[in-house]
C-alpha cells in the first residue's frame, strides 16, 4: 500500500509543479488520509521537493479508526497545546526555500489563512482548489473492496433489524440499535447519522430520528451506512409495518422503484451526471410528484459520504468506470409519508457486467 500512497502524492506533486507551485499543503482530513494512509486528528500533510512530512498536534494514538500511516512519510509531532500544524508547515516550507505553496483554500478559515501568511510573508500561497477531490472520484480496486465490505456490514445490520419486533419502538431507539449492529459486524462506526423515519416522516431524506413510535400500517424508511477503514457506503429501504400495504402505498412504492431502476440502468461510463438524475426524475415528474422529489438523485461516496460527482440537474461532467455512487430517489408527501430507495453502486463497463450493486438487501415491499 505504501506505493499506492506514494503514487498518489507523486501525481499531486506533478500537478502542482505544472501550475507553478513547488509544494502543497493538504489540510482537509479526507484528503490527508487519501495521500497518507491515515489522518490523525488535526494532522496536515506537506508535499515538497524533498521528504513528504505529516505534521500532527501531539503523537498519533495509532487508533486503527484513523487509518494506517504510510511508513515512507516523515512524521513530526508538535506540542499539542498552542501549535497549529498548518502554520508550522508553512515554516517548514519557508526553511526549504519554497516560494509558492499550494493550499486548500476551500478548507481553510480566513483566520488560519492569515496566520499561515504571517509566518512567511515572502511565500506566496496559491489555491490548490479541488485537485485532490477530483483525483478521488475514480477508485482503485482496493478502495472498492473496502466499500464492498462496508456494504456487506450494512446489509447485515439492516437484515437483523428486519427480524425483530418493531411496533411500539421509537425512531431514535431503532437508529441507535442499527448503529450498534454496524459496529458489532466490524464497522469503525456509522458512515453518517442513521435515519429512521416512520409514518408521516417516512421518505424524508436525512430525517433526524424522533421519539415517534412505530405504528401498524406505517411506512418505515431507514437510511444507514457503515464506515469501514475510512470508506463509507449508504443504503435506504422503505417497508410497511404490520399489515398488508394499502393500495396507495403499493402504487407509490412501485413508482419510486421504477425511478430507481431507471437511474441504476443509466449508470454507464460516459453518461452525463444530469442524465442519470433525469432518468429517475422524469418518471416521478410524469406521475405528478415533481414537487415532492429531493433536489438531487445521488452522489459519489468514498472517504466521505458525500463526494463528487453530484447526480443532479445541471451537474456538469460524465461518469467514468470505477466511480461509486448512490442512487436514491424518494418521494415525501407532507402529512402522509413517503418512500425512499437508496443503493450504493460502482459504475462498470458493460463488458464487465454493467453497474455493480454493492448493497443487496431486498427492494421488495415487505410488510414487517
Amino acid at each position: 500500500m505504501s506505493e499506492v500512497f506514494a503514487d498518489r502524492r507523486g501525481r499531486l506533486r506533478d500537478r502542482c509543479a505544472a501550475s507553478g507551485s513547488a509544494a502543497a499543503l493538504v489540510s482537509r482530513p479526507a484528503n490527508v488520509r487519501y495521500l497518507a494512509g491515515g489522518a490523525p486528528p488535526g494532522a496536515v500533510l506537506l508535499l515538497g521537493a524533498g521528504d513528504d512530512v505529516l505534521l500532527c498536534p501531539g503523537t498519533p494514538s495509532g487508533d486503527p479508526v484513523e487509518g494506517r500511516l504510510d511508513e515512507q512519510l516523515r512524521l513530526v509531532a508538535l506540542p499539542p497545546a498552542g501549535s497549529d500544524p498548518a502554520v508550522a508547515a508553512v515554516g517548514f516550507a519557508r526553511e526549504a526555500g519554497t516560494d509558492v505553496l499550494a493550499v486548500e483554500e476551500h478548507h481553510l478559515s480566513v483566520a488560519r489563512h492569515r496566520a499561515m501568511g504571517s509566518v512567511a510573508p515572502q511565500l506566496r500561497l496559491a489555491d490548490l482548489g479541488g485537485a485532490i477531490e477530483q483525483e478521488r472520484i475514480v477508485k482503485d480496486e482496493d478502495e472498492i473492496t473496502c466499500l464492498r465490505i462496508a456494504a456487506e456490514i450494512t446489509d447485515q445490520a439492516l437484515g437483523e433489524l428486519l427480524e425483530s419486533i418493531l411496533v411500539g419502538r421509537t425512531e431514535r431507539h431503532l437508529a441507535l440499535e442499527l448503529e450498534r449492529r454496524l459496529v458489532d459486524h466490524g464497522a469503525d462506526g456509522p458512515a453518517f447519522p442513521t435515519s429512521v423515519a416512520t409514518g408521516p416522516n417516512a421518505g424524508r431524506g436525512r430525517h433526524r430520528p424522533s421519539d415517534r413510535r412505530v405504528e401498524e400500517g406505517d411506512f418505515l424508511s431507514v437510511c444507514l451506512g457503515a464506515n469501514y477503514r475510512g470508506y463509507r457506503c449508504e443504503i435506504g429501504r422503505t417497508f410497511v409495518i404490520g399489515t398488508s400495504p394499502a393500495d396507495w402505498q403499493i402504487e407509490l412504492y412501485d413508482l419510486v422503484f421504477a425511478a430507481q431502476r431507471a437511474a441504476r440502468e443509466s449508470l454507464v461510463p460516459g453518461a452525463a451526471y444530469g442524465d442519470v438524475d433525469r432518468a429517475a426524475r422524469q418518471i416521478l415528474d410524469a406521475a405528478g410528484y415533481g414537487e415532492c422529489v429531493a433536489p438531487f438523485l445521488g452522489h459519489g461516496v468514498g472517504l466521505e459520504i458525500e463526494e463528487d460527482p453530484q447526480l443532479a440537474p445541471g451537474a456538469m461532467g460524465k461518469l467514468d468506470a470505477c466511480v461509486p455512487v448512490t442512487v436514491e430517489p424518494g418521494v415525501h408527501i407532507p402529512g402522509r409519508g413517503g418512500v425512499r430507495i437508496d443503493d450504493t453502486l460502482v459504475v462498470r463497463q458493460e463488458a464487465d457486467g454493467g453497474p455493480e450493486l454493492l448493497t443487496i438487501t431486498t427492494k421488495e415491499l415487505l410488510a414487517l
